[in-house]
């Protein structure tokens, strides 16, 4: 059995061989259980993660910390070197996902592993203020309190030089959106800053989703109001290493999460998100076929099952890259799966083709035509490309 001693040694790092205990982490409320875990989502965030540590060592002097790293399996070591301060400093934990992406889910597993009391998720790229953890923390102690959120519009606060004029003007109009449609009362509820009691965490779990990004979003709306809030202005910073992962494909991301939460949960995130790419994929077909038939000068029932295919193809990339990014395919993976989507959807393929030809009396009529059948052959998609193209592994 350890003695207290032993216990002690472990907890501090002092039983590494040939290491000394870094300064950083001396001090009594190292041994103590942690009063606030900051979980800290991570993609190819390795040049961020030493100087975002030493950032909370300093800002949270004096508390009993730790900061959860979930990394979803970076390719530039980002686990690896979190692991590296981990073994000098015990404070640090990694989580490593395989065969799953996103920050939604990787901030829902980083909370539930805590046991602290209190956990806050914040971006690991710097653009968060981590001296606001202590009011944070202050604020939330005081037993009044459930969630704190920074908010880059509560008054003080900005947007400073974080985002492009394109990414602040999209984030007010979804900061508007969710206002209205989910009667959200935060200033912004796009945040991805926020302290909240980790029991209500664990209260509303389980109707959270794993997918997307907006998960401060997702815990306010699925909540209904429960949660009692408060929010501190903060100046969103600039990326100084990295690349963000806020890809313009995130807009769909977002309204699916948006339409999921107004409609009640009924239908899945993923499902409306599918569905969105179907209706870009209407467009995409209806175009293709247009040009197919008055520049190729076909016959109908080739141009439009040339625009099907063409169709299917910008459907397959959108929930590749969207739909499906927690099991998006690479490489020859992504052929044979984008040759499996063609397969599993040729039945879809031909009831569409069916269909539109019955319809379709009447050249003027091309574009009613080819939207039933493209909408009957969609019916076919969802069920078969989850289970077959996509399939989990």
């Amino acid at each position: 059995m350890d003695t207290m001693a032993d216990l002690q040694d472990h907890a501090t790092g002092a039983h590494l061989q040939g290491q000394k205990r870094p300064a950083a982490i001396e001090g009594e409320t190292l041994l103590l259980p942690a009063e606030v875990s900051i979980v800290l989502p991570t993609f190819n965030e390795a040049e961020n993660i030493p100087p975002l540590i030493r950032a909370l060592g300093t800002a949270l002097q004096g508390i009993a910390w730790e900061a959860i790293i979930v990394d979803d399996n970076s390719p530039d070591g980002t686990a690896e070197v979190a692991r590296k301060i981990g073994r000098m400093d015990p404070r640090v934990r990694v989580i490593q996902r395989f065969g799953r992406r996103g920050l939604s889910g990787a901030s829902i597993e980083g909370m539930l592993s805590s046991s602290a009391p209190f956990v806050a998720v914040m971006d690991a790229d710097l653009q968060h203020d981590e001296t606001l953890l202590p009011k944070m923390l202050e604020l939330i102690r005081a037993g009044d309190t459930d969630l704190v959120v920074a908010s880059r519009k509560a008054e003080g606060g900005a947007v400073g030089d974080g985002l492009s004029k394109i990414r602040a003007w999209g984030s007010n109009i979804a900061n508007s959106l969710a206002q209205k449609l989910l009667h959200v009362t935060l200033t912004d509820p796009m945040s991805g800053f926020f302290m909240i009691r980790r029991e209500r965490v664990e209260e509303i779990a389980p109707k959270l989703s794993v997918q997307g990004f907006k998960i401060l979003l997702d815990i306010v709306s699925t909540a209904k109001g429960t949660l009692r809030t408060k929010e501190v202005p903060f100046t969103f910073r600039e990326r100084q290493h990295g690349e963000s992962k806020l890809d313009t494909l995130v807009t769909f991301d977002y309204f699916g999460l948006l339409l999921a939460k107004y409609f009640g949960n009924v239908i899945s995130i993923r499902f409306l998100m599918f569905g969105m790419v179907g209706a870009s994929g209407l467009f995409v077909h209806l175009l293709a076929l247009r040009l197919f038939l008055v520049m190729g000068e076909t016959s109908f029932n080739f141009a439009q099952t040339a625009a099907s295919f063409v169709a299917m193809t910008s459907n397959f990339v959108l929930n590749n890259q969207l739909t499906y990014r927690d099991r998006r395919l690479h490489g020859l993976d992504a052929l044979i799966g984008l040759l499996t989507f063609y397969a599993v959807c040729s039945v879809g393929v031909l009831a569409n083709v069916g269909v539109a030809n019955l319809i379709y009396l009447d050249p003027s009529y091309w574009w009613f035509a080819g939207a039933a059948g493209a909408i009957m052959g969609a019916v076919w998609n969802y069920a078969a490309s989850s289970a077959l193209t996509w399939r989990k592994t």
